[in-house]
């Protein structure tokens, strides 16, 4: 049986990648908390620097990656002003695929948990490419201890 987002219970300091975004006061909805929406938007920023980091995403690159699935569990609200506080690690790593486990924190509470999968793709046929050695042992930099 597969683990839902919020059934991955780890904490803030134990993830690999740690980033942070500023929360706006024109990111609040009218029940005045962060629009749920911008919560995707968050996860992209872990996500995208986490592929930073490991030097995977390039201009004229002949690889990218897109999303394949993405499972998102509201835990609390978070609250204009502040910080909200990015947390990513690598759950898996298949042949072209990276199973990440993200979650959101503000001031140390975890207010949202999510499990993404990633696949890297060739650009000009889309079709899913298997990662080579040296990419699979970047990677590996960011993976959860067994868990």
């Amino acid at each position: 049986m597969i683990k839902t987002a919020r059934e991955w219970d780890i904490p803030l300091g134990e993830f690999p990648l740690l980033s942070s975004d500023k929360l706006r006061y024109a990111d609040t909805d009218q029940q005045g908390h962060i629009n749920n929406a911008l919560f995707s938007t968050f996860l992209e920023t872990g996500r995208v620097e986490l592929l930073q980091h490991l030097d995977l995403i390039k201009d004229k690159s002949p690889f990218s990656f897109v999303i394949a699935s993405l499972q998102l569990d509201f835990i609390q609200q978070l609250y204009w002003p502040g910080q909200v506080h990015i947390a990513t690690g690598i759950l898996k790593i298949g042949t072209s695929s990276i199973h990440l486990h993200q979650a959101l924190f503000q001031d140390q509470h975890c207010v949202a948990r999510a499990n993404t999968v990633i696949v890297q793709i060739e650009n000009m046929s889309a079709k899913a490419v298997p990662f080579g050695e040296v990419r699979r042992q970047l990677l590996k930099s960011y993976q959860f201890p067994e868990i």
